[in-house]
This record gives C-alpha cells, structure tokens and sequence, in this order.
C-alpha cells in the first residue's frame, strides 16, 4: 500500500508572509485602475488627494502609470495645523511624476464648520489652561508589545514653552474632540469630489488593509471615494510597492502620520500600537491559520505579545464594523 504524503502547503511566517510579487502586483493594479475608471465609472481620468505620506504617494504613482499625466490631478488640502513637510513631499512627488497639482487651503472652510472652535472647547473642558499658541493631540496607551491596556484615549496637550501634559479622557469631551476633528477628513472629501467633477474625473482613496480593516478612517472623509487602489495590500507591502515605484526615499523614511492634530502623532501612538512591521506579519500568520507560539518564534516574540495584538485586531475590526457598513435601507 502506497503512503499517503502531507501536501499540506506549510504557512509563511514573519516577514516572509508579507512578501509579494510586487512587479506583477504593480502591472495588475495599473491595468485594473484603467479598466475601473474608463469603463465601469465612465470617468476620463483620477484625483488623488496627496499628503507626503507613503499611501497617498504609491497610489498617485500607480495613478501616473495607469494614465496620461493630464488625466491625472494631485489636490493638497493643508490647512493652519497641516505640518509644512506634508505640502513639500507632496509637491516634489508630483514633480518627479510629471503630474500637475491643486493646491486648496481649508482652514477657512474649517472654521466656518467650527471645526477648531468646537473642538478646542471640549480640550478646554479637560484642560482649563488651553489657549492659543497650545498643541493637542489624541493618542492610546503604550505599545501592545510592552503590555496590554485597553484602547482607552488620552489627551495630551503642550504648552508654548514645551511642557507636555497628558489626562485620560471622558467619553463626552472624546466624542466631541472627534467629531469635531472629522470634519477635516470629510471637508477634504467635498474638496476631492469639486475637483473631480469639474474635469469629469473619479476620486481615487489612499486606504490600505490596516486602515480599513481596523477602522482607521472617517465614513464619508476619507472612506468615501469611487475607488480603492491599494485596499487589499497591508501597510507593509504598500511600502514594498513604494520601493519599486521608486516613491523618493525621504516619503519612504517618513513615520506614517495622521497629520491630523496640531501636536502631531504617528498612526502607531494614535492607533495601531505596534510597529507595521510586527503588525502586519502577526496578522498574516493568523490568516494562515498560525499558532501565536508559531507567529512568535518566527518573529522573535513571546507567545503572550502575539496574543495581545491578535486580541487587539479582532477588538477592533469588531468595534469598527459599522464604518464599512453601506446604508441600511429601511
């Protein structure tokens, strides 16, 4: 009798796992950018809102492989609390491309929503000695690496002269800091859709995996646009299609911001609360069906640090649901 082999194909771990065809991967998404914009959108070209940041810069990229440069637009939207950086990377991506800008500034547009009157107040609420001239931002706790605490927020703010102080926050002043400050994601959406329109072009989103799956985005900022280039691809391999695109290096090195609050943050202290790298390699080991104490040798971590992130992914793409939910028709 003949022995019956294991086929059964072996998961790849650690970094491995996030390791792609990139070339291929890069000639398929270009043609089905083509094919989703000329022929199921009826559209003549793309708008892409463009930061300085790794996502924004891969998917301009593809965008100028996909399209002639003049049926390709580039729209920067700073605003007061933009960081200057954003704007110069953004600008000196699209040069090298050969694709032309739009530059809107929406501070105004801001504070006619009250975005930053409304949310100062709340900060105010927490922070009685906030006035002008002060930084805030919004982060959560430590690295999951380091131990595990629940994705509760904090506001820190900073004094002109450098002092930093930090309080947990009540689920009111959250609410409203949020809210508030999602008014710049869905005012930069409206600016998208005026660009696009008036050339009779579709808005392309900048989202990836690690983004969308876990919630890191506004419903009808920037969660709404007609199509999604790199959805499918984890943080990681965006960077990896960065690389071959030839993305310049100081957008490359740059730490993934959200350029949102006027202190600064990266999208790790602010959301994430582990390193892409680690992240993305423990989500892809869990896919294929890995045991943490597998996930773990392979990156030389404890069976315990794997358990925490994979508990945190789970928390969050469950809590986050109803962002990628479509309307619900009565």
């Amino acid at each position: 009798m003949t022995e019956r082999k294991n086929t059964r194909k072996l998961p790849r771990l650690g970094l491995d796992a996030l390791a792609i065809n990139v070339p291929a991967e890069v000639q398929r998404i270009v043609e089905a950018l083509r094919h989703a914009v000329t022929q199921r959108l009826r559209r003549q070209g793309v708008v892409v809102g463009i930061s300085g940041g790794i996502d924004s810069s891969v998917v301009l990229a593809l965008c100028a492989r996909a399209f002639p440069p003049e049926r390709v637009l580039g729209v920067l939207m700073p605003e007061v609390e933009s960081s200057p950086e954003s704007a110069a990377l953004a600008q000196d991506l699209a040069k090298c491309l050969g694709v032309p800008t739009e530059t809107v500034d929406l501070t105004r547009a801001l504070e006619a929503l009250g975005c930053y009157a409304r949310r100062d107040e709340a900060i105010r609420r927490v922070f009685p000695q906030y006035s002008r001239g002060w930084k805030a931002k919004m982060v959560l706790p430590g690295s999951l690496l380091k131990e595990e605490t629940l994705n509760v927020f904090s506001l820190t703010v900073v004094s002109p002269g450098g002092e930093q102080v930090s309080q947990r926050l009540p689920a009111p002043e959250f609410l409203q800091i949020m809210a508030a400050s999602n008014l710049k994601q869905r005012t930069r959406m409206s600016t998208l859709y005026y660009q696009a329109e008036v050339r009779n072009f579709a808005v392309a989103g900048t989202a990836n995996r690690d983004e969308f799956d876990l919630g890191f985005f506004v419903k009808y900022g920037d969660g709404g646009v007609d199509l999604f280039p790199i959805l499918h691809l984890f943080k990681t391999q965006v960077f990896q299609l960065g690389e071959y695109l030839e993305v310049p290096r100081e957008i490359q090195a740059r730490s993934p911001t959200t350029d949102t609050y006027s202190a600064g943050s990266t999208q790790e202290e602010f959301f994430f609360r582990a390193p892409f790298g680690i992240l993305d390699a423990i989500w892809a080991g869990m896919e294929q069906g890995a045991s943490p104490a597998s996930i773990g040798e392979a990156l030389g971590l404890s069976e315990e640090q794997v358990d925490r992130v994979l508990k945190d992914i789970l928390r969050k793409r469950k809590t986050t649901e109803y962002l990628r939910m479509p309307p619900i028709s009565l």
